[in-house]
């Protein structure tokens, strides 16, 4: 791997990489956020035009925001298998930072979404000096929920977001930073 692709890894689990988008990763991520099964519990399927627009733009300027979501890259087949992060949210007029996992069906039940959503967590802590992390995760979605307790997160209480979904907030606080 080059010094200019090493540069753009943003952290590394035993499984996964968290690396700034590239060019290549846009049909799979254009693929992931077209997946029906994927989107279920987020909306469902993005426009794959809009998206892919959207997409071709980050990769022009892959580090234009501090908060982002940022490709999953497996590597033992060095695919993107994923797309995570962390991403600005307003809930009930506060503003909160949002940790976001999305991964693709065919790496469901691996674990990656607890390992990757963990080294966020830790990241977003000691790197980007978050005090608190929010999940906005629809009730019906079980798995979601799952990961967000096996990374320390608590629910905090049901929202309706703008759009009239139904959410549970989930959050974490960084330790010795709860109000």
């Amino acid at each position: 791997m080059s010094s200019v692709e090493r540069s753009s890894i943003i952290l590394e689990t035993k499984r996964l990489i968290l690396r700034r988008q590239k060019v290549s990763d846009i049909t799979p991520l254009v693929d992931l956020w077209t997946d029906p099964e994927v989107t279920r519990y987020m909306g469902g399927p993005r426009n794959r035009d809009s998206i892919k627009s959207e997409f071709e733009e980050i990769a022009q300027s892959p580090y234009a925001e501090q908060f982002d979501l940022w490709p999953v890259i497996e590597k033992e087949t060095d695919r993107v298998v994923g797309h995570c992060g962390l991403l600005e949210k307003e809930v009930e007029g506060r503003p909160e930072i949002e940790l976001v996992y999305v991964l693709a069906s065919s790496v469901w039940g691996k674990g990656y979404a607890a390992e990757m959503a963990q080294a966020i967590k830790r990241f977003a802590f000691e790197v980007m000096e978050v005090k608190r992390l929010i999940a906005l995760i629809g009730p019906e979605n079980e798995a979601s929920e799952r990961v967000a307790i096996k990374v320390g997160m608590y629910l905090e209480k049901e929202v309706i977001r703008p759009g009239g979904a139904q959410r549970r907030v989930y959050v974490v606080e960084k330790e010795g930073e709860a109000p």
